[in-house]
């Protein structure tokens, strides 16, 4: 297993992502439809290229391939040249082919991503203009994207709050998210590892107590996932993909964090979450989307089904005798190198497919959220952990 994800790493993820690369205008391209045609003036999200430079400084510094560098840093300019408002702070949320801005909406997962690039940068480059960024955007996040209860989500350009069309779904809008909170911690996981700043520390600690006594179900072992202002769940949904994700991100920022406090009280929920995905979610082959009032989304979404290796990977870690947790990460990865792989020349991964395994939807292989971040961060983890993978 180890070995085939490595082989697809270097022989598959990353040449497609290269080839993506624009240097006419600066970036990568936007989109690629299910016909594998590439729309060269297609809107470049700033989140799309924050998670292609966070992929490929993160491979540099896995793999040690020169080239690698020089891709992460093509990308690292393009965000600081035309993803970054010099005139009035933050990250716009896309921009046109060109680089001039095309969506000057701010959004706080957004900016979180923005955060988790350049100090991956940083940390690969040693370049200390990234990390000053980042910390621009934690500044950023902290002053003008929190109320008393937590992280407000959409702002307009001039950082007026405005209706979270963006990171809303299901038929409701939310004033606060599971999703823009998780990737709050994750940045800040990552800028705290590489700058150990202390009042990044300080929002780490406060993000874990939010995670556990307010997004946390413990009655129902999941995560709530759209929340009103003050923090009550306002949709009954489980959203499997990100409980799995959640597992190993919280692991991954406790570790961090270093604190006995933070791994007393979040290894009981991390274990609870993989537990219970495990046992409602998984099908001894692949795993659901969500379930919304009862209702299953069976579809297996490219996403979740990356996130899935790694979430029962790192609970097989944490629970060695969970030998259950290391079989579904293997049959995980033969659905998806069965599946979810898309075999055309010149592709990449199926955006979903069915539980069957067929494509059927016709979406995208590559738009401003479909990008080497899930499926390349899980091959990277998977390496990193093989030890532990017999």
């Amino acid at each position: 297993m180890v070995e085939e994800i490595r082989a697809h790493l270097t022989e598959g993820i990353i040449p497609f992502w290269k080839a993506l690369r624009d240097d006419e205008n600066g970036g990568y391209y936007g989109y690629m439809n299910h016909d594998l045609q590439v729309d060269k003036e297609a809107v470049k999200g700033c989140i799309l290229n924050s998670r292609i430079t966070w992929f490929f400084a993160n491979a540099y510094m896995l793999l040690k391939d020169e080239s690698l560098l020089e891709e992460a840093r093509h990308g690292y300019e393009f965000m600081q040249k035309y993803c970054v408002d010099k005139e009035k702070g933050g990250v716009y949320w896309s921009v046109k082919y060109d680089g001039t801005p095309e969506d000057t909406t701010k959004h706080t997962y957004n900016q979180a991503f923005s955060i988790y690039a350049l100090a991956s940068y940083y940390d690969a480059s040693g370049d200390k203009t990234a990390l000053d960024t980042a910390m621009r955007l934690f500044e950023i996040i902290e002053d003008r994207c929190m109320d008393e209860v937590g992280y407000k989500e959409a702002f307009d350009r001039d950082f007026t709050e405005i209706e979270n069309d963006k990171l809303s779904e299901n038929g409701v809008i939310a004033d606060k998210t599971m999703n823009t909170l998780l990737h709050v911690f994750e940045a800040y996981t990552e800028l705290y590892r590489v700058g150990r700043n202390d009042k990044v520390k300080a929002r780490l600690a406060w993000i874990l107590d939010t995670f556990a006594g307010k997004v946390y179900n413990p009655k129902l072992h999941r995560q709530e996932v759209f929340f009103d202002r003050e923090m009550n769940s306002i949709l009954d949904l489980h959203s499997y993909g990100h409980d799995i994700e959640t597992a190993w991100l919280i692991e991954r920022g406790v570790e961090t964090l270093g604190e006995k406090k933070y791994q007393d009280k979040m290894l009981p929920i991390i274990l609870d979450l993989t537990d219970q995905i495990y046992r409602t979610a998984f099908d001894g082959r692949s795993l659901a989307n969500e379930c919304e009032k009862g209702v299953v989304d069976a579809n297996r979404i490219w996403w979740v089904q990356a996130e899935t290796i790694v979430g029962f990977l790192n609970g097989y870690q944490l629970a060695p005798e969970k030998k259950e947790y290391l079989e579904a990460a293997k049959a995980e990865w033969e659905f998806i190198k069965e599946h979810v792989i898309d075999k055309r020349q010149g592709s990449e991964w199926f955006w979903d497919v069915t539980a069957e395994g067929e494509s059927v939807s016709g979406k995208p292989i590559v738009e401003p959220w479909k990008c080497p971040y899930h499926n390349g961060r899980m091959c990277m983890e998977v390496i990193r952990r093989s030890s532990d993978v017999a």
